[in-house]
């Protein structure tokens, strides 16, 4: 039986965007463009890797979010995904991590897996906590920010890159693995693999799918609330201090001033 690889992809406001806040201070996700967020490639990038080493696997990109998501579930199918699963339903809308993880799990039981692969953080919350919560749902061994991966049998031989040295970690499957931006480029789909992503299947869930009850997602049941935004104030001239033989002390008065010191 092939081995069963899920990577979880996120669709995110371009970086280089302005992003807005809706009127309940969540993102417009439909005001700005969006993208396959760049840290999940590098997941689909060792995903593909595995495979391409010899391992007999299928992989299954998962997304979660509102119809603009199937944009970035296309592209990882493109970068080699052989099929997709978009969760959307108009009651995710506002969701916190926790419920995140909380539909991430069911739908990744429903799909079957031996191995569940994301990005370290996603490029608009940068919070780096689902993969470990998404983990614990499931009851299966992590490893984080890895950079390079393989697999020997029902074992993940994994290694990752520490202020002070290369750590080797081996992982029994089941197990989820976020991997870093240091696991190597990304490649970029081909033509010919963009016009096959779209030939490849699909599959759209709900919440009542995947047996979750509405009142438990969403920005109502989440445990936090934005009670207001605005927008980062313009950047103001700095200030200039030349050297006339008093610098040093005009730049301390300068620092004590604005009390830093």
């Amino acid at each position: 039986m092939a081995m069963r690889i899920v990577v979880l992809v996120k669709h995110v406001p371009e970086p280089t965007a302005t992003w807005r806040f809706a009127a309940d201070h969540t993102i417009d996700r439909d005001g700005v463009e969006g993208r396959l967020s760049q840290l999940d490639e590098y997941a689909i990038e060792q995903a593909v890797k595995l495979v391409e080493a010899g391992t007999d696997a299928e992989i299954t990109c998962l997304t979660m979010g509102p119809p603009r998501a199937a944009d970035a579930l296309r592209k990882a199918l493109a970068m080699g995904g052989a099929k997709g699963v978009h969760v959307c339903d108009d009651a995710l809308h506002g969701s916190d991590a926790p419920a995140t993880s909380l539909v991430l799990a069911a739908a990744v039981r429903r799909i079957g897996f031996d191995l569940v692969m994301c990005g370290m953080a996603s490029t608009d919350a940068e919070m780096s906590v689902v993969p470990s919560m998404l983990a614990d749902r499931l009851g299966v061994p992590q490893a984080t920010n890895v950079a390079d991966l393989a697999v020997d049998g029902t074992t993940l031989v994994a290694h990752r890159e520490t202020d002070t040295a290369t750590e080797e970690l081996a992982v029994s499957l089941p197990a989820v693995v976020s991997v870093t931006d240091q696991s190597g480029e990304p490649r970029y789909p081909t033509f010919k693999n963009i016009m096959a992503a779209r030939k490849k299947p699909v599959e759209t869930w709900s919440l009542a799918d995947l047996g979750i009850a509405p009142d438990g997602v969403g920005l109502a049941a989440a445990g936090t609330a934005v009670r207001d935004a605005r927008p980062r104030p313009p950047r103001v001239a700095g200030t200039v201090i030349s050297d006339e033989g008093d610098a040093a002390a005009r730049l301390a008065d300068f620092l004590a001033t604005g009390k830093f010191i």
